[in-house]
């Protein structure tokens, strides 16, 4: 590693640790490693706008957010929370199950862990509170970790990072994050209905299950979103990012049309927050591009696979090793980055190992997913206690429960493959 690459990673970490924003902190650290070593700084310009123009896949990212927000608006949220209360709120702990399977349903249109905390995430709360069967830091902890599944069932924006940086295919990614999402579900589940029996938690009051067609009904078009999808894709008819723009479609059609939960002013404001959401993502993307190209230029992907071709490691010790740096950095960088600029690093190494790119791309999502919850710097913990009020210190007294489930599923799933791969080699995937 030369001195001016470790100089540009001095500025970079060391605007980051006094609060700078992701994005420019690592611009800094790029226009610091090209100063030092009298590059012309017009190749972070160049380099950003051609790598930029060239994703023709990063346009599914700006078309997700708009689907999740179109979705998330009037009375979906409604319909869904419903269907969802009659179908899981009769059991012990009902309003904790009601919140895991809500997160379920809407990872399948929103795709952002942040999203579902602060839309969904604060709507469920307010009613585990307001029943007096919960305390404010169980309902904000539970409603925290249930909002890591949102990025691992399809859309999932995190995947289509992953998918730009290693050239994996996105429809397989989506179809490999089903059943992990799944299985993270039902341990939320297992842990919310042990603690509520040992709590005392009461059960809701059930609703007839002569209502749930009804409710099932109402709720269908909203459900309908992540089969749609994944159709589209599978069928070969769209690529990854034509899919995208048929959801945000649907989204609207269903919202507007269909609901009729949607006003001209509303649908302007949702683009506008839409648009915002987008564009911040899109300078985390531009610069990580540039830093990727100075990291390729220094053959640091290189040595660190000749570093650990001679240290003669096995596949699953590499994946241990590599898991446990990521769920260190998830306690203090952002997903996006951790996609975006560590783990190309290590993307040349799994080839040469025979690591599945797949299978390693969604344990490295689930993983980051995890790390926003893991005190003391869990970036979902910041946003519950934004969106609600609830100090941190309930909340996390109250998700080390669920953080120890959600590690004991990702070991699975590192462990155990085919939980990773089964669907997608249902559907032709050869790896």
């Amino acid at each position: 590693m030369s001195l001016e690459l470790i100089l540009g990673m001095v500025a970079l970490f060391g605007m980051a640790a006094i609060g700078t924003p992701v994005a420019y902190s690592i611009l800094v650290g790029v226009l610091v490693y090209l100063g030092v070593s009298g590059q012309d700084l017009a190749i972070a310009g160049t380099t950003m706008v051609q790598r930029l123009f060239d994703g023709f896949l990063l346009l599914a990212v700006p078309l997700f957010i708009a689907s999740a927000n179109i979705m998330n608006a009037g009375s979906i949220s409604d319909r869904l929370l419903q269907f969802c209360i009659a179908l899981v709120g009769r059991f012990r702990g009902g309003m904790g199950h009601v919140n895991v399977v809500a997160s379920l349903i809407f990872s399948g249109m929103s795709g952002s862990a942040v999203a579902d905390a602060a839309g969904i995430g604060k709507i469920i709360i307010d009613m585990m509170v307001k029943s007096g069967r919960y305390t404010r830091g169980y309902a904000a902890a539970i409603t925290a970790a249930t909002a890591t599944i949102g990025p691992i069932i399809p859309p999932s924006i995190p995947m289509v990072l992953y998918a730009l940086v290693s050239n994996a295919s996105v429809g397989d990614l989506f179809l490999a994050g089903i059943v992990p999402g799944l299985v993270m579900g039902v341990v939320l589940m297992a842990m919310n209905s042990a603690i509520s029996h040992r709590r005392g938690f009461g059960q809701e009051e059930p609703v007839p299950l002569r209502e749930l067609p009804a409710l099932t009904v109402r709720a269908f078009p909203a459900l309908l979103m992540p089969a749609i999808l994944l159709g589209c894709i599978y069928s070969g008819v769209t690529t990854p990012t034509e899919a995208a723009a048929i959801a945000a479609l649907y989204a609207l059609i269903v919202a507007a049309g269909l609901y009729r939960a949607i006003k001209i002013k509303t649908l302007y404001e949702i683009f506008v927050e839409s648009a915002r959401s987008a564009a911040s993502v899109g300078l985390v993307i531009g610069a990580s591009m540039i830093l990727t190209y100075i990291v390729i230029q220094e053959n640091v992907p290189q040595a660190i696979s000749e570093m650990f071709a001679g240290a003669d490691i096995s596949p699953l010790m590499f994946i241990l090793l590599v898991n446990i740096l990521v769920l260190l950095l998830g306690c203090i960088l952002d997903a996006t980055v951790i996609i975006l600029v560590i783990i190309p690093l290590f993307i040349p190494t799994c080839r040469e190992l025979g690591i599945d790119l797949v299978h390693f791309g969604v344990l490295i999502v689930v993983n980051s997913m995890i790390g926003l919850i893991t005190p003391p710097y869990g970036i979902l913990l910041f946003v519950i206690n934004a969106v609600t009020g609830i100090p941190l210190k309930e909340i996390i007294r109250e998700i080390w429960a669920f953080l120890f489930v959600l590690l004991g599923a990702l070991l699975l799933m590192i462990l155990v493959p085919d939980i990773v791969l089964w669907l997608p080699r249902v559907f032709g995937y050869q790896g």
